[in-house]
């Protein structure tokens, strides 16, 4: 009869330990530590491309974290850490060295892999942050973005060419821009 698998819980502190000297990321998930997978090309694209894009056209007051920013969510009986592709912090008093728990907008560029965790468990977890506005889901198989914004209730707005404008941040970005250098098939 095969016993069950224990199951380890680190705390928060040890967490953030571990994550400053491992050369591999993992999220954090109420005290159980989860590798994450490398990203392809297109990902890696995507993301850069919409952190210089960022990068280049918000306030110094604002800053943006491709991929090594974590992301604190604190729930009553939870607590979480995430790496999003790409956080924007506007918020003064959000400056913790390896995370951020006040984000405006979170930006996630979807692969097979992660696209069930990315519109459904990180979409409700990231909805309960107090400060964040708007959450783009960018997918890396076709040019299509897909923003939800906490305005309007969450509730999603395609785009597959054209410009998007983002309320959190009053700041037009083309999907060209995004999606520059990235190989379509």
């Amino acid at each position: 009869m095969a016993l069950p698998q224990p199951v380890y819980v680190i705390s928060e502190e040890d967490y953030l330990t571990g994550e400053e000297a491992s050369t591999i990321r993992h999220e954090y998930m109420d005290g159980q530590v989860y590798a994450m997978a490398g990203a392809s090309d297109k990902h890696n694209l995507i993301s850069s491309n919409a952190n210089a894009f960022l990068n280049q056209n918000l306030p110094d007051e604002c800053e943006v974290f491709v991929a090594d920013m974590k992301v604190r969510i604190r729930l009553p009986r939870k607590l979480l850490f995430y790496y999003p592709d790409v956080v924007v912090s506007c918020a003064d008093n959000d400056r913790k060295a390896y995370y951020r728990e006040k984000p405006c907008l979170i930006i996630e560029v979807i692969s097979s892999s992660t696209e069930r965790q990315d519109r459904f468990e990180k979409f409700w977890a990231y909805q309960q942050i107090p400060t964040l506005q708007e959450y783009l889901l960018l997918e890396q198989e076709m040019k299509e973005a897909t923003l939800f914004r906490r305005s309007r209730e969450w509730q999603p707005e395609k785009y597959r060419s054209g410009e998007i404008y983002l309320e959190s941040v009053r700041l037009t970005i083309p999907l060209d821009a995004l999606y520059r250098r990235v190989r379509i098939d």
